[in-house]
């Protein structure tokens, strides 16, 4: 029983036993003083949600739609980096799962394994997540057409990471980025890519020529920049604070998730990620305007601790207790969970 995981909070414990703690800490980290971390989690819990009864609840269709794609579940996989610290085939295994459970897949720049292989693996929909490299040009554009190649549906370019966070649990544990590798990048680069990036944008313009595929854009914090980012031709915004890796002491994602729905106008879909462990939190997203929710660490966690199992175990968990608390709400379909569910 003790190696059993009843919720998403479990595999945590789990995977920390079982981890080198220098990779644990990379994973588990925040910024600073992680107060971010903390309250990404802690701020689900002071919404509450508001049940309606006596509605037959005999069939539930947690079924949605991301950019066009239908989809088991209103929720995905996050990108994350180095999978390959959780499992020999690293992300290979997450893909796989994911595409077996009908929920998008979001591969990382950052990968242990290649682009190329990681779309192989998976059989659903998957997208690429874009770290710039060298602004507009040819490292950056490569891995987008690389992506497109491959076959991943659409782009997710990360707007938060200006500059790399400080990551003291990471420091203090001795892990060395430099020292793992990077699947997307057999040759190292004759030059860093440069730090701060002078991305922006007007460079936008530039990413749509080089591809056709819906772009989203990840670590929109505030109605201006989902504004910004819709003016821009926006596909999705996604609402992130890079789980707390970033700057900390920026609020909680779920604390501003209905300021950018407001702002979006339904001109284009709202994902948003950070601290989710529940199927009530996946529901309180979805009442506050989110078209889907996308979860991170609990997928490494679970993947380190009981590898392929672990994942389909998490996603399993997951979909459950979002079919139960669906239940209990009231609502049989998820275009039925509303504004008037939450308080």
């Amino acid at each position: 029983m003790g190696d059993q995981a009843f919720n998403l909070h479990d595999f945590q414990r789990l995977a920390e036993a079982r981890m080198d703690p220098a990779q644990y800490a990379f994973y588990a980290g925040g910024n600073a003083d992680e107060v971010t971390l903390r309250e990404n989690e802690a701020a689900w819990a002071r919404r509450r949600l508001r049940p309606r009864v006596l509605v037959d609840v005999s069939t539930i269709d947690t079924r949605t739609t991301l950019l066009g794609t239908e989809v088991a579940y209103p929720f995905g996989i996050a990108p994350t980096a180095q999978h390959g610290f959780a499992h020999p085939d690293g992300e290979c295994v997450t893909a796989r799962v994911a595409g077996d459970a009908g929920v998008v897949f979001c591969a990382s720049t950052q990968s242990t394994r290649t682009l190329e292989d990681i779309a192989a693996s998976c059989g659903g929909p998957s997208w690429f997540q874009l770290y710039v490299q060298d602004n507009t040009g040819p490292r950056t554009e490569t891995l987008v057409e690389r992506a497109a190649a491959a076959g991943y549906q659409a782009i997710v370019l990360t707007v938060d990471l200006a500059v790399p966070g400080r990551r003291e649990r990471e420091w203090r544990a001795g892990f060395d980025w430099d020292a793992w590798p990077r699947g997307n990048f057999p040759e190292p680069a004759p030059d860093e890519p440069p730090l701060p990036l002078t991305f922006s944008w007007r460079d936008l313009a530039w990413l749509r020529k080089v591809t056709p595929l819906p772009l989203v854009l990840k670590g929109i914090m505030t109605a201006d920049d989902a504004q910004l980012a819709v003016e821009h031709g926006a596909d999705a915004v996604w609402v992130s604070n890079h789980g707390g890796r970033q700057l900390d002491r920026s609020p909680a994602t779920i604390d501003v998730l209905e300021e950018v729905v407001d702002a979006v106008d339904g001109r284009a879909e709202v994902y948003i990620d950070g601290g989710v462990r529940r199927g009530q939190d996946v529901a309180t997203a979805l009442a506050l305007g989110a078209t889907a929710v996308f979860v991170g660490r609990p997928v490494l966690f679970a993947l380190a601790c009981q590898g392929e199992a672990g994942v389909r175990s998490a996603i399993g968990i997951l979909g459950e207790e979002l079919r139960y608390v669906m239940a209990l709400l009231g609502v049989t379909s998820i275009d039925g969970i509303t504004r008037a569910h939450v308080t």
